[in-house]
């Protein structure tokens, strides 16, 4: 019997604060697959404008950058998408853990009662405002007894489960579907980034055992926990690879694009005696007479380390207040642009006193060698779920306001509004 074999063809968006990308992907599934093949079929790539620590502040130059990305990925691939699978990093997404619990009515375990189950989980993450972007079961428990997986058919009078939220502010989510709009495009739903990062870079054994993925971008720092293989907590810190650019720049006041420039081909983490005559010229801003200016890189760690204790500071104080940290082992995977630093995993694992890898997404076919990295964490993650089509996170907020049309999602938020 012929193996019969089907495709897909779905898009995905990664607005960020350095850099927007859009892929278009073909994804192959047959009897004989495990899992989806997916081959990137075309790909946009433009410096961001207009967006800052992952939020929109200024939808006029945001939404050029978007409507090229997304031309040149379409032109790249030679169809039109329309609907693409868009990250999100704004919004100060947080974790949030509860139990919900229900009378099984019948006696017997129904998908009707993990439906009730799951809107009270809802009910209850979306209190003080918040966003509810991703709701997931880390277990049951039937009449008291846990370590259930899947109760469908049990005999139970009372049914629990224990919950993890990932929630956002909504003015950040209701801005991000205005700019897609503005670009003629549809989102099929929105995927927390830290998580599509996480899934692209730590193995299903490193899940299993428990996790944590710190991606390192631009804008923002974010945190993926995961223990016994599921998604179990979330954090996201407004500071990121950027922040040591500004650093080096007012340090040695020099031109932003010098001080990005410095920090990629010398910034290290790692001590050595030749970087206090190893000297490096640059430009001052304001000065005509360029290149007269010299530092060592010994001078530059200097700039860079206190930047990256603190950020590693605040990376420690949000696992220590995170439920899942107790959970997620000891096992830390980097990712992201601003994990390339040279020496930064030696750093983090000496900082945190555990071991850290410096994680890279698989190989997605017909993706450049020099894209490979880090920097493409996030959209690798995406094109995973996206092709997965699983449902072991629902999406709330994306299901029921995101497949609205304009007017129809302007009128949800008036409702929610007055």
């Amino acid at each position: 019997m012929a193996d019969r074999r089907t495709y897909r063809t779905f898009g995905l968006l990664d607005i960020g604060t350095s850099k927007t990308v859009a892929a278009v992907i073909v994804a192959e599934h047959g009897p004989s697959l495990s899992a989806p093949s997916l081959r990137l079929a075309g790909l946009g790539l433009q410096r961001s404008r207009g967006v800052k620590a992952g939020v929109l502040t200024d939808l006029d130059e945001a939404e050029s950058v978007v409507r090229a990305v997304l031309a040149q990925a379409e032109r790249a691939a030679g169809v039109s998408v329309g609907n693409y699978t868009v990250s999100v990093a704004a919004g100060r997404l947080a974790s949030a853990h509860c139990t919900a619990r229900i009378d099984v009515e019948t006696g017997r375990v129904t998908h009707d009662d993990l439906q009730r189950l799951m809107a009270a989980g809802e009910s209850y993450a979306e209190r003080d405002g918040r966003t509810l972007l991703h709701l997931n079961r880390l277990g049951y428990e039937l009449d008291g007894v846990g370590g259930v997986r899947d109760p469908i058919g049990f005999s139970a009078r009372r049914l629990s489960a224990g919950l993890h939220a990932v929630t956002a502010d909504e003015a950040p989510l209701r801005n991000l579907l205005v700019l897609i709009d503005r670009c003629y495009a549809e989102c099929d739903g929105l995927v927390a980034s830290p998580y599509a990062s996480a899934l692209a870079v730590t193995t299903e054994e490193e899940r299993q055992f428990g996790v944590t993925c710190i991606d390192f971008g631009a804008g923002t720092t974010t945190i993926a926990l995961f223990a016994d293989g599921l998604f179990a907590g979330v954090e996201a810190i407004p500071v990121g690879g950027q922040h040591l650019t500004y650093d080096i720049a007012r340090a040695l006041q020099t031109p932003l694009a010098e001080a990005e420039r410095i920090k990629t081909l010398y910034g290290t983490l790692l001590n050595a005696q030749s970087d206090e005559h190893e000297s490096i010229s640059y430009p001052v801003a304001g000065e005509e007479d360029e290149g007269s200016f010299e530092t060592t890189k010994a001078r530059l760690t200097a700039i860079i380390r206190p930047r990256v204790q603190q950020l590693l500071g605040l990376v420690r104080e949000r696992l220590a207040l995170n439920a899942a940290g107790r959970y997620a082992g000891d096992k830390v995977v980097l990712t992201g642009g601003a994990s390339q630093l040279l020496g930064l995993s030696e750093f983090v694992a000496n900082e945190f006193g555990r071991p850290v890898r410096l994680g890279r997404p698989s190989d997605l076919a017909g993706l450049n060698a020099s894209l490979a990295g880090p920097q493409l964490a996030t959209l690798s993650g995406l094109a995973v779920l996206a092709a997965r089509g699983s449902n072991e996170l629902s999406t709330p907020y994306a299901r029921k306001v995101l497949k609205q049309g304009y007017l129809g999602r302007v009128g949800t938020w008036l409702k929610r509004a007055f």
